[in-house]
């Protein structure tokens, strides 16, 4: 039988390590499975942990004797084959459901569309456990917030189907109405998925989650609440183990490692308790980065086999001399609208948090953070409770924080739709009663299906609001890389879908519900406009970015800065997140090591990376959170000379 596990956690955890481990652990203790490791994180890391370049499709991997394969999805291209097969009959759908033709409807459809990454990825787990070719799939998810997303959408596909179904029964409504004898049959297409759904349906009732978290508070809060809300989005899904990863183990006379030493045993004691069923694996932290089958291998026996870690020391390669460190100030907030980007776990809410407590002590200026990020900790920097609504933080009432709630601002903004659809689906032309029933009962159905790139779209509008309602500095705490890429594409998309809708209800602007809907596509198109033109500007936006000194991040971040200069979004800074000091390293082997590694990675940033300015943060011995240490880290920077 089809074993499927998911590996969830926070970013930066090390799930992708951890995930890859047990692939190969699974693969070469039983050498008769056949195991599926994928990666469904839009920022794939899969490929710099296993050291092989892998493709759009399943590639071999050496195992040491277990069969293995990799597969780091591409979800334009995935969605892109899904549609083109079944292009044609959702058109006809739509056209004999919908007042739109399949004319208007086909430009639409055909443009980017948000969440793709979701439902690509749910298409690419549907076809290999279709294909019968593996016994185990082991799935690499994105961070919290994005696969919260993913584990809904089976129901929400379901709902998709449901309006599809009323939508090509308009025949049979008509008929009922005026007489006649149609029965159209019930298309392929939904045929073909609810299969395809029930199938999903069992094979996520079956899966096992296995939770991925460090013994830091923010990792551990942030793993508590979302498992909770697994439960909710489904509760077929079982959380089977949980992995509490970079354990230290042995502190000497290290005063770093003494204080993980406590974290740890704190964080076993609140895992017991709050997951009192499910198994608790530990994966120490040598100090240097595991990748490579034969590093994974090791590991993977470590933790799911409860072995000795035994990894000879690994040397960076780098021989390049030390980069020089110089004093610096915190930058000021000189643009209206900050993004604060990077891997997730690198630390952007506390960059974030720094850079407007900082705006605050120095410069007067109001300043405005939302966390846009469906896994938000806004919570933890400020520790008090951050809600939808912005609220002064830190006794200050010109400082201000909130986060994005886009489940209830999606039931708000659809509770206004359904009351504009009910008085505008019963009209009067001419003095004759046109009853809209069937399109009233249609929207309804459509209404109930809560669209996968919500949080992009969503954000986009909060960001809209913000810069028309503030007058401070506003700062956005962003969703990690690939989500995160997605809002700053998002101003275009909503350009181009507002057009192309504009132009179908043009055809139809008779009627009251087409008039109403294109007078708010409209505005919305506007406001779009607006904030996308903001982006061109560099006066009104800046990026800052944020990384830890280490290959994985830093392999991601070189993407991602790649990424914003196609974009026109050059970053402002780069900070450099938990920078090891030599002197803070001096009585400790590990650390010393993880200082070379270090080392190594800010050796060549500044001939790689495009960032305009380069910013290192000391790591400091106690997390930050609260006024006491945003004032610590706010009063020591450093930058890269």
């Amino acid at each position: 039988m089809l074993e499927l596990a998911f590996f969830v956690g926070k970013g930066g955890v090390g799930k992708t390590t951890v995930a890859a481990a047990y692939a190969v652990h699974t693969a070469r203790k039983n050498p008769r499975s056949r195991v599926l490791l994928v990666s469904t994180d839009p920022a794939h890391s899969l490929g710099d942990v296993l050291q092989r370049k892998l493709g759009g499709s399943p590639k071999a991997i050496s195992a040491d004797g277990g069969k293995l394969w990799a597969w780091e999805l591409n979800a334009s291209r995935l969605f892109s084959d899904f549609f083109r097969h079944y292009k044609q009959s959702i058109l006809e759908i739509v056209e004999r459901g919908s007042l739109f033709s399949a004319a208007e409807i086909s430009p639409l459809l055909e443009t980017a569309l948000p969440g793709m990454s979701e439902i690509s990825a749910l298409l690419a787990i549907r076809d290999a456990i279709e294909s019968n070719k593996y016994t185990n799939i082991v799935v690499d998810t994105a961070p919290f917030g994005h696969t919260l997303r993913l584990f809904s959408l089976p129901e929400q596909f379901v709902r998709v189907l449901n309006f599809l179904e009323l939508a090509a029964g308009r025949d049979r409504v008509l008929a009922a109405h005026f007489g006649g004898g149609v029965q159209a049959a019930e298309p392929k297409l939904i045929e073909d998925w609810r299969s395809k759904i029930d199938q999903l349906a069992q094979a996520f009732s079956a899966a096992e989650i296995f939770l991925v978290t460090t013994a830091e508070k923010f990792a551990l809060n942030e793993s508590v609440r979302c498992i909770t809300e697994v439960h909710q989005t489904n509760p077929s899904l079982k959380l089977k183990s949980v992995v509490l990863n970079r354990v230290v183990r042995h502190a000497g006379k290290c005063a770093f490692c003494k204080k993980r030493i406590k974290a740890v045993s704190a964080a076993q004691s609140l895992l017991r308790k709050q997951f009192p069923s499910a198994e608790l694996h530990l994966g120490e932290d040598p100090g240097f980065p595991i990748m490579g089958a034969e590093s994974l291998r090791s590991f993977g026996q470590h933790v799911f086999a409860n072995r000795r870690l035994q990894l000879p020391a690994q040397m960076p390669k780098s021989k390049r001399k030390p980069t020089r460190l110089v004093p610096a100030q915190w930058p000021a907030l000189t643009s209206r609208i900050s993004f604060v980007i990077g891997k997730g776990g690198v630390g952007k809410t506390t960059v974030s948090a720094a850079l407007g407590f900082h705006e605050r002590k120095t410069s007067g200026s109001a300043a405005e953070i939302c966390s846009v990020d469906p896994a938000p900790s806004l919570d933890d920097i400020f520790q008090t409770q951050i809600g939808d609504k912005p609220k002064a933080v830190l006794g200050d009432k010109h400082f201000r924080a909130s986060e994005l709630d886009s489940a209830a601002l999606f039931r708000s903004w659809i509770a206004e739709i359904r009351e504009d659809v009910e008085s505008a689906t019963t009209s009067e032309q001419s003095g004759v009663h046109v009853d809209l029933s069937f399109e009233r009962e249609l929207l309804s159905a459509l209404l109930d299906i809560v669209p996968p790139g919500l949080d992009e779209v969503l954000a986009i509008f909060r960001i809209i609001d913000l810069r028309s309602s503030t007058t401070g500095k506003i700062i956005i705490d962003m969703a990690p890389t690939g989500h995160a890429l997605e809002l700053l594409r998002m101003p275009e998309r909503i350009v181009t879908w507002s057009r192309l809708l504009l132009k179908s209800l043009a055809a139809h602007r008779k009627l009251a519900l087409a008039r109403n809907a294109a007078v708010k596509i409209a505005e919305l198109e506007l406001r779009a406009r607006e904030l996308l033109k903001a982006f061109k500007s560099s006066g009104e936006v800046s990026v800052f970015a944020v990384m830890l000194p280490e290959p994985l991040p830093d392999r991601e971040t070189e993407r991602l800065l790649a990424e914003l200069d196609r974009l026109g979004l050059t970053a402002s800074a780069l900070f450099i997140n938990r920078l090891i000091f030599a002197k803070d390293a001096a009585n400790c082997p590990r650390c010393r090591l993880a200082a070379e590694w270090q080392s190594s990675v800010l050796a060549d940033l500044k001939t790689r990376h495009s960032a305009k300015e380069m910013f290192a943060i000391r790591n400091f011995i106690d997390e930050i959170a609260g006024a006491t240490g945003l004032r610590a880290i706010t009063d020591e920077l450093w930058r890269l000379n």
